[in-house]
């Protein structure tokens, strides 16, 4: 004779295998994290004011520099244990957009420049820079017409 599971059965059984969340934990992981990267696009935003450089420069050059050790984390394999330990907290910053972006065409390098590295560069960004620069411009032609 088969057991039929009832609706309570099935949440104590789910309760029973799921594992418990950790929210406080990962929260404070991000928070930690997300907060030293950015600590650190603040000390190279200090240094490049401190040279003398205008608003725009230092703004320009401080993503540079954080692109770039996003990706240079991505090449070196250390940029997964970072998001599998900070979690959103790598995720949300500049640095993780890179890695997002460097990740893929790392992956499949192996397929060539074209079809491998220039084909899946965007697999994971595409959608958010499409939807990003097709909502900016929705944005700009309300904006000119609300003026005009």
């Amino acid at each position: 004779m088969q057991h039929i599971m009832t609706k309570n059965d099935y949440r104590k059984y789910v309760d029973k295998v799921s594992p418990n969340s950790k929210t406080v934990r990962n929260t404070l992981r991000a928070f930690v994290v997300g907060g030293f990267i950015c600590m650190i696009g603040q000390f190279f935003m200090n240094s490049f004011k401190q040279m003398g450089l205008d608003q725009e420069v230092t703004s320009s050059l401080t993503s540079i520099v954080m692109i770039f050790l996003g990706v240079s984390l991505t090449a070196l394999n250390l940029y997964d244990d970072l998001g599998k330990f900070a979690g959103a907290g790598s995720i949300v910053p500049i640095t993780g957009f890179a890695n997002a972006v460097a990740s893929p065409a790392i992956e499949y390098k192996s397929e060539g420049y074209v079809l491998g590295i220039g084909a899946r560069m965007f697999l994971i960004a595409g959608p958010v820079l499409v939807y990003g620069i097709s909502m900016s411009i929705i944005a700009g032609i309300f904006r000119y017409l609300l003026k005009h």
